[in-house]
């Protein structure tokens, strides 16, 4: 089962606008901050713009930006944008099994509920800071 890195990269090129506010920054130009695809930035871009975290201006000298401060912006925020499903998916099954079904989704329920708690404490400007790159809006 492949690991999804949409969340890892959406907050890395998220980190990556937040020290450079003022300016627009293109598709491309995080993409090779972060060597990854173009276009995957762009799917991702394209999610955080639907949720209100981007800003974005087509054209010649178009670009992406934050929304609003990164000191506004959690890691809750991003994940809401990216990955807002289940955190777990437990099988629905039938017979005795359904019981462990059911006690198994409560725990699901309360390590996806630790973890969202978890993300809401941590901003984006705390993660520019600790990359030692202060987030400048």
């Amino acid at each position: 089962m492949a690991a999804n890195t949409r969340f890892a990269t959406g907050v890395h090129a998220m980190v990556l606008l937040a020290v450079e506010p003022e300016g627009l920054q293109t598709s491309e130009d995080v993409a090779g901050k972060l060597s990854i695809n173009p276009v995957v930035i762009r799917r991702v871009f394209s999610l955080l713009h639907q949720a209100g975290l981007l800003e974005s201006q087509k054209g010649p000298h178009g670009g992406s930006k934050l929304a609003r401060s990164a000191k506004t912006i959690t890691l809750a925020d991003i994940y809401q944008a990216l990955d807002g499903g289940d955190l777990f998916h437990a099988a629905a099954l039938t017979g005795q099994t359904s019981k462990v079904g059911g006690a198994l989704k409560k725990v699901f329920e309360g390590a996806e509920g630790a973890l969202r708690e978890e993300l809401e404490k941590t901003t984006l400007n705390d993660l520019a800071k600790k990359a030692g790159k202060k987030a400048k809006k």
